[in-house]
């Protein structure tokens, strides 16, 4: 049988602000059909019995009150006697409140007093069992007039603001944020004078302060209404104090997905949240999650990199990353998101160096070494950090002190077929190059083989990068946090030089020198590849 659906006691008017069913749709008992909203309160209306929806009585931005047609539902033949309890139902609080005037005689009494006294705020009549603090809109001290919303209280059916039922100055706040009261329960303590009209409630016995309360609602509403015709909706907080617009259920979704409710972009009526909004912003996190790549998340505020189907444009194969490549690239990405770059550029005339190299080709062997443009780079550069001290060192953690070392430890990179790997040669400047040819060959070769230990890759003041053996000009090498400086070493090339009467062609080796600017200027990094130069061109130089 089809049955007539209206409207329980929503303590005055509110305004339809969400449909959250259709014609023909099957709905259950306390499942809800629609949102309305008031300046004080937004609540869901509940089905009071399971049914078939024939017809919809109202439409949004409609104004409803107790008693309004609601729904058209048709309901089994057996619910006749649940259609009586229903129809009582809009009046079972109703009569409540219709006892309570019995202590209206004392509502005329005059103030015994005109001092301050302390008067407990309790909770008024909710309607449910219990409701959790959502927001606490005063602090202690602040002064409030009567109807001034004290907090936000939020059930599963209904978020509504909790009025101050009278003017004063808040002594106590006795509830916490997420809290859950009932009624009756004491929220806070505030001063009042004696002469205050509110105070008349003191000696109301609880059934009357809850009709009190049930009818503060409309009385609120309609005066904030001619105060303030254009009132902010209810909604629970946000990081900047701002008030968001959604309704009870959609508040509750937003929690269980730990959503900030002011990240949401909202698509119902008057900028409304929607359960839909929140259901495609969780979806947009989770894709933008799913897209970022690996260690490409740590900038502050850089945008991953979207995920891209390269099967749409040919054959694809997917290889894994070893767990050096995986290492490294975090390192690297670290290192560049964190450190401000600048990389100085220079060339180095090394003729007489490769010359005195190749003279030491005999002296080297018999040592059963090989002696490269490595060590004399080594070499070089550790001599370097001791007369540029501004190069050995690094940032502290406060970003405001530079630690400076008395060792020189210089690591220089080495192509693996698993990834790049730095293993580090200790105390350079005491060591010949014939020593630190002999070293540098064997870290290599255990590099290359999987033999290199964790702490052969440690504590190094410097890197050297060199890719003379494969070719290139100029690269920008980047900086080994937390070391501040990283020299780039590429192929040396026969160039014209220029003597002063003619050009003379001279071996010249590129050099580029990454460094980290919040340690090391400019005119500093120009100064150490101009030396470093000097030396590499006239090694006796060091012996000075």
């Amino acid at each position: 049988m089809s049955e007539l659906i209206k409207v329980p006691d929503l303590g005055g008017e509110g305004e339809v602000i969400e449909i959250l069913i259709k014609e023909g749709d099957q709905v259950e008992a306390e499942q809800s059909l629609a949102v309305v909203e008031s300046d004080k309160a937004s609540m869901e209306i509940p089905s009071p019995k399971a049914g078939k929806v024939t017809s919809i009585k109202f439409k949004l931005g409609d104004s409803l009150k107790e008693g309004d047609p609601l729904i058209e539902l048709e309901v089994e033949g057996d619910a006749q006697p649940e259609q009586a309890d229903s129809d009582d139902k809009p009046a079972e609080t109703a009569p409540e409140a219709e006892q309570k005037p019995e202590p209206k005689a004392e509502d005329s009494k005059p103030a015994a007093s005109a001092s301050s006294r302390s008067e407990a705020v309790k909770v008024p009549d909710l309607g449910t069992d219990s409701a959790r603090v959502i927001e606490i809109l005063v602090s202690k001290g602040d002064q409030v007039e009567t109807d001034q919303s004290l907090l936000v209280l939020e059930s599963d059916k209904a978020s509504m603001e909790l009025p101050a039922p009278f003017s004063g100055v808040i002594e106590s706040i006795d509830i916490k944020l997420e809290q859950d009261v009932k009624t009756g329960d004491v929220i806070m303590h505030m001063q009042v004078k004696g002469d205050d009209d509110a105070a008349k409630q003191e000696d109301q016995p609880q059934a009357a302060k809850s009709e009190a309360a049930k009818r503060e609602a409309p009385a609120a509403s309609s005066k904030a209404s001619e105060e303030q015709p254009s009132a902010p909706p209810v909604g629970g907080p946000s990081r900047e104090g701002a008030k968001v617009h959604a309704g009870p259920a959609v508040r509750m979704l937003a929690r269980e997905f730990g959503i900030d409710l002011t990240e949401v972009k909202p698509t119902g009526p008057r900028e409304r949240i929607l359960k839909e909004d929140v259901q495609k912003h969780v979806q947009a996190v989770m894709q933008q999650r799913k897209a970022a790549p690996a260690g490409a998340t740590g900038g502050s505020g850089i945008p991953p990199v979207p995920e891209v189907d390269f099967s749409r444009f040919g054959e694809i194969e997917t290889v894994d990353m070893t767990r050096l490549q995986q290492v490294g690239a975090s390192n690297l990405h670290r290192s560049w998101l964190n450190v401000p770059h600048v990389t100085q550029f220079d060339l180095a005339d090394i003729s007489a160096l490769e010359a005195f190299r190749k003279e030491q080709k005999a002296a080297a062997e018999k040592a059963g070494v090989k002696l490269t443009v490595l060590p004399f780079l080594l070499k070089a550069c550790a001599h370097l950090l001791r007369e540029q001290p501004n190069f050995n060192v690094s940032l502290a953690a406060s970003g405001k002190q530079l630690i400076q070392k008395k060792y020189v430890h210089i690591g220089f990179a080495v192509d693996t077929p698993d990834g790049l790997l730095v293993p580090v040669i200790r105390d350079v400047d005491k060591k010949s190059l014939l020593q630190l040819a002999a070293e540098a060959a064997e870290l290599a070769d255990k590099a290359r083989n999987k033999k290199l230990g964790a702490d052969a890759m440690q504590g190094a003041c410097f890197t050297i990068s060199s890719l003379g053996h494969i070719g290139g000009t100029y690269f920008t090498p980047i900086v080994n946090s937390p070391e501040v400086a990283i020299l780039g070493v590429s192929k040396a090339t026969m160039q014209p030089v220029w003597d002063g009467a003619s050009f003379q062609p001279q071996l010249m080796l590129p050099l580029s020198l990454s460094y980290d600017h919040r340690a090391i200027n400019g005119a500093a990094a120009a100064q150490f590849t101009r030396r470093l130069g000097e030396l590499l061109g006239d090694i006796r130089t060091m012996l000075l």
